[in-house]
């Protein structure tokens, strides 16, 4: 049987329901769920991600708009167009797509973004919502990798979970939502920790966001391990077209053979987080008209 975490399936059943729900609400006279992208400069990566996220819109019915900016665009004309989004009343959510070009606060956008339109679940009210009851928009990697533990059944109560990458969207708010959702052992390391085998090697689920390929080896897991791999990394790879291939943080066909149950990259958490964004939008969506 295989042991594997498969995110674009799990990602179509949500599909599936999301549209079913969007489908009734326009039926019952509702307006579709409307959202728009915020892409700055021509990177590369950052297109093919925007690309995906409108078409996952498309997909289930929500209204998506994309808006494109030169790269060199002044942060007070960004900031100009936050502010009439965060007061268009038939705007339901909207996306920053970073990274940003230098010259421009990826701290500042955020700052400015009205947390209750906040897709991507990053501005402060959002993600400190994780350690409350009433939670808000969660970010969307976390939402997704929390989706997959729920959705394969995999068992942390009481389990040690150790959190690879402390950054404060990702594996931080990852590491909160473990600690909030149930009663797991979690520990997180970050770029300064030493031996991080010492904390891998008797861990229950590892959960990697480091961007380091080949970070997590055969020899730093025990046998029945569950790993959840959010990095992603490009490696040269001549057998491809395009010259590289997408890989984790995880050695995947040698740590494969030890885990109970892993993700692959690509095909794991990456179909999550997009699906998670419309799920947030979905959230907005519902409690708007009360559904």
């Amino acid at each position: 049987m295989s042991n594997l975490i498969d995110g674009k399936k799990v990602a179509g059943e949500i599909k599936d329901e999301i549209s079913k729900l969007i489908s009734e609400s326009i039926f019952r006279g509702n307006r579709a769920p409307s959202i728009k992208i915020v892409l700055v400069g021509d990177h590369g990566p950052s297109k093919i991600y925007v690309n995906a996220k409108l078409k996952a819109c498309e997909s289930v019915g929500i209204e998506a708009k994309l808006i494109s900016l030169n790269d060199n665009i002044k942060q007070d004309k960004l900031s100009e167009l936050i502010a009439d989004m965060n007061k268009d009343e038939d705007l339901d959510g909207f996306i920053v797509q970073v990274p940003l070009p230098n010259h421009l606060s990826v701290q500042k956008v955020i700052e400015l973004i009205d947390p209750s339109k906040d897709i991507d679940g990053f501005t402060n009210d959002n993600i400190g919502s994780i350690s409350s009851k009433n939670k808000k928009l969660m970010p969307a990697t976390g939402l997704g990798v929390m989706t997959l533990i729920e959705r394969y059944g995999i068992d942390i109560d009481s389990k040690k979970c150790v959190v690879l990458g402390a950054s404060r969207n990702v594996g931080g708010a990852i590491a909160q939502m473990l600690v909030e959702k149930e009663d797991a052992t979690v520990v997180v390391c970050n770029s300064k920790t030493k031996d991080i085998k010492y904390f891998t090697a008797d861990a229950d689920l590892i959960i990697s966001a480091v961007g380091k390929p080949k970070l997590v080896t055969a020899d730093m897991v025990k046998d029945g391990v569950a790993i959840i791999d959010v990095g992603i990394s490009r490696v040269e790879d001549s057998s491809k077209k395009s010259g590289y291939k997408i890989v984790g943080d995880v050695d995947f066909d040698n740590v494969r053979k030890k885990a109970s149950l892993i993700t692959p990259v690509p095909g794991g958490v990456g179909p999550m987080t997009i699906v998670s964004l419309l799920q947030n939008t979905l959230k907005i969506y519902c409690e708007k008209f009360s559904i």
